[in-house]
C-alpha cells in the first residue's frame, strides 16, 4: 500500500497530505494533492481586493447601538469622496486610535498588503520569473511550494524545478556527480533531450531526488560501518613482490612496483593494459595527469612518460640517491630524494623540464612533499616538517612534534596531515605551526595517508587501513576515541600507497596486490540489485 505523508505547518494547526514518489509520477498531469484542515483550528477564508485569499479567526465584537445607527451614513459619505479624501480621513481617524486599536488595524492590514506574486506572475505572461523565483528552494521548500494551490504546483511542474535542483547539486557537489555517472541518470541532466530522445516530466526527477539521497545516506552508512565490496588485482611479480605507489581515475590505475615497471590497469576488467619498462630500480612514486605520467625510483631517475603511448619522453638526473616522492601542478614540480634535498623543477613541457632551486635544510632522507601557489611543504625521517615559501623557495618554518621519522604527508589549504614511525598521524594549522591533533591506533609506521573535506584515511606497516573523521578531528572537544570510525583489515602486508574519493579506497601493499574498496556497492545492496559478485584477476609478468 502507498504510503502518505503529512506536513504539519507549525501555528495553523494545518496537515498537509502529499502522496509517496510513485503515485505522483503517475498522476503529474492531475491536480496537486488536497489540503487537510482541521475543524478544530479552521480558518475563515476571505477574498480580497487584489484576489488573494486572507485567512484570519473572525472576533465577537459588541457594538453599541449609536454606531449601528450611523455607520451606513458615515460609509455613505466615505463612498462618494475621492481616492485621496478618502485617504486623508483615514489619516485623520486612526491619528485619534490609542496603540491598541492600531494594533488591531494592523492585524486587519496585513494579509491584504500580500500578494501570491507566483500566481500572479504567470497571469502576466511572467512564468520564467515564477520560475525563476521557485528554482531557488530547497528539496524541502520545493515540497512545500508544490501544495499552496493548483497554480504553484503547475509553475513547479512547468518549470522542470526537480530537475533544476538535481542539476544545482551536481554542479556543485563532487558526491552528487559521481553519483550522476555511477547510477547513469546523467544522461537526463543539462540537456533539452536526453540520448534517447524523449524528455522525462517533472515527476520523474522528483521521484528521482529521494533516491538520490538514498544512495547518499548509503554511502555514508557504509564508510561508517565499513560494509564495501572488494575487487583485488594480484600483481604476482616475478622478481620482487610490491607496489609502491598508485594513482587512479575513472577507466584506469597507474602502478609503480617494487620489479621496477610501471603497470596500466584497467579499473573496469582489471586486467594490465601496459607495461613501462626503463627504471633500474623500484619505482617509488608517480603522478600523472592527461598528458603525461612522471615517475621517481630509487635508481635516483626521474623519468616522464606519455600517458596515451606509454612512450618516455624525458629523463631528469639530479638526485644522487633515490627518489622518494614528487609532485608536479601548473608548470611546476617538486622532488625529494634519499640524499636530504628537495628539487623544484619549471616544467615548460613534458621535454623541456629545468631546476629552478635545491632546497636543503632536512638532517634526513625527504620522504614526502606536497604544494599550492603559497606553500612547499616537506616532511624527512629528521622528525620535522618544514615549509617553504612556493614563489621565492625561501624558508618559512619548521614543524615540530613527532617523535620519530615522518613517512607521509597532505597538505592543503591551512591543514597539513602527517603520518609518522611514531605510529602517530598529526593534524597542523600551517599557518602557526600548532599541532591541533594527534591521532593513535596504528600498531606500526603510517605510510600512507589522504584526507578531502569529511574524513583521514591512513594506511600502516601493520597492515591496516583506518578511516577517520577529519570534522571530529578538528573540533578540541571530540573525545579521541570517537575519531576512528573504521578499520579495514584485507591486505596481508604492508599498506604502501593509497587514494580514495567519495566512494571507494584503492590502496597497494607489500603482498603485491592493489584493493578496490567499494562504499558504494557493497554486498547487501549487490544482492538486492542482483549485481555481480567481487572480482578477482591475476596478473602473471612475462
Amino acid at each position: 500500500m502507498p504510503s502518505l505523508r503529512c506536513l504539519h505547518t507549525p501555528g495553523t494547526g494545518t496537515l498537509t497530505a502529499f502522496q509517496s514518489s510513485d503515485e505522483r509520477e503517475d498522476c503529474h498531469n492531475e491536480e496537486p494533492p488536497r489540503k487537510i484542515i482541521s475543524e478544530k483550528n479552521a480558518y475563515r477564508q476571505t477574498k480580497l481586493a487584489n484576489g488573494t485569499n486572507s485567512m484570519f479567526v473572525p472576533k465577537q465584537r459588541k457594538l453599541s447601538a449609536n454606531y449601528e445607527k450611523e455607520k451606513e451614513l458615515c460609509v455613505k459619505y466615505f463612498d462618494q469622496w475621492s481616492e485621496s479624501d478618502q485617504v486623508e480621513f483615514v489619516e485623520q481617524l486612526i491619528s485619534r486610535m490609542c496603540h491598541y486599536q492600531h494594533g488591531h488595524i494592523n492585524s486587519y492590514l496585513k494579509p491584504m498588503l500580500q500578494r501570491d506574486f507566483i500566481t500572479a506572475l504567470p497571469a502576466r505572461g511572467l512564468d520564467h520569473i515564477a520560475e525563476n523565483i521557485l528554482s531557488y528552494l530547497d528539496a524541502q521548500s520545493l515540497c512545500a511550494a508544490e501544495l499552496v494551490c493548483k497554480e504553484w504546483y503547475r509553475v513547479t511542474s512547468d518549470g522542470m524545478l526537480w530537475k533544476k535542483l538535481i542539476e544545482r547539486m551536481v554542479r556543485t557537489d563532487s558526491l552528487w556527480r559521481g553519483l550522476a555517472e555511477r547510477r547513469g541518470w546523467d544522461q537526463y541532466l543539462f540537456k533539452n533531450k536526453p540520448l534517447d530522445g524523449k524528455t522525462p516530466p517533472n515527476s520523474f526527477y522528483r521521484a528521482l531526488y529521494p533516491k538520490i539521497i538514498q544512495d547518499i545516506e548509503t554511502i555514508e552508512s557504509n564508510w561508517r560501518c565499513g560494509k564495501h565490496s572488494l575487487q583485488r588485482i594480484h600483481c604476482r611479480s616475478e622478481t620482487s613482490k610490491g607496489v609502491y605507489c598508485l594513482q587512479y581515475d575513472d577507466q584506469k590505475i597507474v602502478s609503480g612496483l617494487r620489479d621496477n615497471t610501471i603497470k596500466i590497469w584497467d579499473k573496469n576488467t582489471l586486467e594490465c593494459k601496459r607495461v613501462l619498462t626503463g627504471h633500474t630500480g623500484s619505482v617509488l612514486c608517480l603522478q600523472y595527469d592527461e598528458r603525461v605520467i612522471v615517475t621517481g625510483s630509487s635508481d635516483s631517475t626521474v623519468r616522464v612518460w606519455d600517458v596515451n603511448t606509454g612512450e618516455m619522453l624525458n629523463t631528469l638526473i639530479h638526485h644522487c640517491e633515490a627518489v622518494l616522492h614528487l609532485r608536479f601542478s601548473n608548470g611546476m614540480m617538486v622532488t625529494c630524494s634519499k640524499d636530504r634535498s628537495i628539487a623544484v623543477w619549471d616544467m615548460a613541457s613534458p621535454t623541456d623540464i629545468t631546476l629552478r632551486r635545491v632546497l636543503v635544510g632536512h638532517r634526513a632522507a625527504v620522504n614526502v612533499v606536497d604544494f599550492d601557489d603559497k606553500y612547499i611543504v616537506s616532511a624527512s625521517g629528521d622528525r620535522t616538517i618544514k615549509v617553504w615559501n612556493s614563489g621565492t623557495c625561501e624558508f618559512v618554518r619548521t614543524l615540530n612534534g613527532h617523535k620519530r621519522g615522518i613517512a607521509c604527508l597532505q597538505y592543503r589549504d591551512r591543514l597539513v596531515v602527517s603520518g609518522s614511525s611514531d605510529n602517530t598521524i598529526r593534524l597542523w594549522d600551517i599557518e602557526c605551526g600548532a599541532c591541533l591533533r594527534v591521532l593513535e591506533g596504528h600498531e606500526e609506521l603510517v605510510r600512507c595517508i589522504r584526507f578531502d573535506n569529511k574524513r583521514i584515511v591512513s594506511g600502516a606497516y601493520d597492515g591496516k587501513i583506518k578511516v577517520w573523521d577529519l570534522v571530529a578531528a578538528l573540533d578540541p572537544r571530540a573525545p579521541a576515541g570517537t575519531l576512528c570510525l573504521r578499520t579495514l583489515v584485507e591486505h596481508s602486508g604492508r599498506v604502501f600507497r593509497l587514494q580514495f574519493d567519495e566512494f571507494q579506497i584503492v590502496s597497494s601493499s607489500h603482498d603485491d596486490t592493489i584493493l578496490m574498496w567499494d562504499f558504494l556497492n557493497d554486498p547487501d545492496t549487490q544482492a538486492e540489485s542482483s549485481r555481480s559478485p567481487s572480482r578477482t584477476y591475476t596478473y602473471i609478468s612475462r
